[in-house]
């Protein structure tokens, strides 16, 4: 008797998108799947599995801000790009948040982010050496949430349940992110700051970074991408690639996420999405500013925000460099 058995695919193994390189030799590497979007909108490279669901982490930052936009808060400049950020820590991250709560009649204690340091390790070794301690507005993700609950304060919407996914806000969210992918939320799962997280693939997180910036003019969409592109430093800060990437090539959308997840978009529609498996965030930079080379964009912040040198008795021995990405068709300078 023949026995037949289905054919069973063969998982997607994700390439090598960076290595880790010591004194000359290769001692590492970080795999991990990315896609690049031509202008108008189709799949010039795929690495990887890029169909498959993951959680954006804070990519979907903007999505969240356009959520409250629609939801009615009139945010508008630093408040609003504040919204959508991941920021750094620094004085004026901090004191902005504060007076967002104190414009809104809300406190510090409403915030359900987790107490933490300062994002950035320099601004955290100051908060530390000045006494203080971790708090929710010193927490990377305070400018969203503020935003979350000063919506919920104007709608009248409960602000003691508004991380619940089936909150009113939360549902908006996965409207907007689904409608701004173009695919369907296919899991929901929660962020490390507590905030309900929705997988969507590379490709449909590249696409939504590719919709915020040709949306309309005046559209939530447009207004949330408008003010991250005009006041970067408050998305991030001082010493962050995604502040330096936006404000050296003028109207690029750009932001990074937590697990090493990256999107980007350019202004003509060119966009990109990439994720390092095992989560590396070192790889973050050379991986963007490789892929940025291979999108046809030719600036110098590349230089900067690729450079990820390894350190042997505090003197630099190595680095973590780019693999070479296939030739990507008609890819056009920017």
């Amino acid at each position: 008797m023949t026995t037949t058995s289905a054919a069973v695919s063969s998982p997607v193994i994700p390439p090598v998108l960076a290595e880790v390189v010591r004194s000359g030799f290769v001692e590492g590497s970080h795999r991990g799947s990315l896609v690049l979007l031509g202008a108008d909108g189709g799949v010039q490279l795929a690495l990887g599995d890029v169909t498959a669901p993951v959680f954006p982490r804070s990519t979907n930052k903007p999505m969240q801000a356009a959520a409250v936009l629609r939801a009615g808060l009139d945010l508008a400049g630093e408040r609003l790009a504040l919204a959508a950020a991941s920021h750094s820590g620094e004085t004026f991250h901090l004191d902005l948040v504060q007076k967002m709560l104190a414009e809104h009649g809300l406190t510090a204690a409403e915030l359900q982010c987790p107490e933490d340091l300062p994002l950035d390790p320099v601004e955290a070794e100051t908060y530390l050496a000045a006494g203080a301690v971790r708090d929710r507005v010193t927490m990377n993700c305070s400018g969203k949430h503020t935003a979350m609950l000063a919506v919920c304060e104007l709608n009248g919407w409960a602000k003691e349940s508004y991380l619940d996914p089936e909150h009113p806000l939360q549902r908006l969210v996965h409207e907007v992110i689904e409608e701004a992918a173009g695919e369907r939320v296919t899991a929901v799962g929660t962020d490390g700051c507590g905030a309900p997280l929705m997988a969507i693939s590379l490709t449909g997180l590249a696409r939504a970074y590719r919709h915020f910036v040709l949306a309309p003019e005046g559209s939530p969409e447009r207004r949330v991408a408008d003010a991250m592109r005009t006041h970067p430093e408050y998305v991030a800060g001082t010493r962050r690639p995604d502040t330096w990437l936006m404000r050296e090539v003028p109207g690029t959308l750009s932001k990074m996420g937590a697990e090493a997840v990256q999107a980007v978009a350019l202004p003509d529609g060119r966009a990109l999405a990439f994720k390092i498996d095992d989560g590396a965030t070192r790889a973050l930079g050379p991986v963007l500013a490789q892929a940025l080379r291979a999108l046809g964009v030719d600036a110098p912040v590349l230089d900067r925000i690729g450079r990820a040198p390894l350190l042997g008795a505090g003197r630099e021995v190595g680095e973590i460099r780019a693999a070479a990405l296939p030739a990507v068709p008609a890819a056009r300078k920017g």
